[in-house]
């Protein structure tokens, strides 16, 4: 059910981020121009928030997409096809990125200027700053959710069907699946989500103004290229986070509700 689907979903989240912390502040230190610091006090600086965004998000992605396929099945018990997986994985993303959003935007904001959560969501928390960046979160959101929600499941049955020799196993299909719904979902959402770093970063408008501006700003300094700045990083998070998410649904759900799957 969706209290089930979604606290599955919050406990994977974060255990997501307490890993893959450290890639996240690389990814977005480099989309802003800022150096990186080693020093784990500020590798981990805004986990914390980033522990409520991808806890909430997560979970509020697997209850939505896991309703919305509930939707689209009218209950019977078969498998999607490939375009309802995908539009489930969409929408879930897109309608999570209203939690999402203000949540990096504290976190962003603390790995630029340091201070605590309450301090920095106290300081954000203005009609015109709180959605700063949100068109560009949706769109990566929705694109992610289905780069790891729906495509790993399309791949793994793709390849157990095509090549039953060579993956027998969902363990074995898992991998090949977690690096294609990573490469989707990092190149495609990538551009959209460094013009949202880059706003969320200046909250005073100083040289990013709106989400167009953002993009003609990025474009004028770098070029195609520019909205790629931190790429390695996210996609090398992307990558272990899409296996550790697909692995750990199918994991803990089973640890948290073993009678559903007796």
């Amino acid at each position: 059910n969706e209290f089930e689907n979604a606290t599955v979903g919050m406990t994977v989240g974060c255990i997501e981020v307490l890993c893959l912390q450290p890639l996240n502040y690389a990814k977005n230190m480099v989309q802003q121009g800022q150096p990186i610091s080693m020093d784990p006090r500020k590798l981990y600086r805004g986990v914390g928030a980033n522990c409520v965004n991808m806890g909430s998000c997560t979970m509020i992605q697997f209850a939505v997409g896991g309703s919305l396929k509930k939707a689209v099945t009218g209950g019977e018990n078969r498998p999607l096809k490939p375009y309802e997986e995908m539009g489930c994985g969409i929408s879930a993303g897109m309608f999570s990125a209203l939690v999402g959003s203000p949540l990096e935007l504290i976190m962003i904001q603390q790995q630029r200027k340091g201070g605590n959560t309450v301090s920095t969501a106290k300081s954000i928390a203005t009609p015109n700053n709180i959605l700063r960046g949100f068109i560009g979160a949706a769109v990566r959101e929705g694109l992610w959710t289905c780069g790891y929600l729906s495509i790993p499941p399309i791949v793994r049955g793709q390849l157990m069907t095509s090549f039953p020799d060579t993956f027998d196993t969902n363990a074995k299909a898992r991998i090949p699946a977690a690096l294609l719904g990573g490469m989707f979902a990092c190149y495609l959402t990538h551009p959209f989500d460094t013009v949202k770093t880059c706003m969320q970063g200046d909250i005073e408008r100083t040289k990013f103004k709106g989400f167009l501006h953002t993009v003609r700003t990025v474009n004028s300094e770098s070029g195609f290229f520019g909205f790629y700045r931190g790429a390695t990083f996210r996609y090398g998070r992307m990558v272990i986070a899409v296996g550790m998410m697909d692995f750990l649904q199918s994991m803990i759900g089973p640890l948290l509700y073993p009678a559903k799957f007796a």
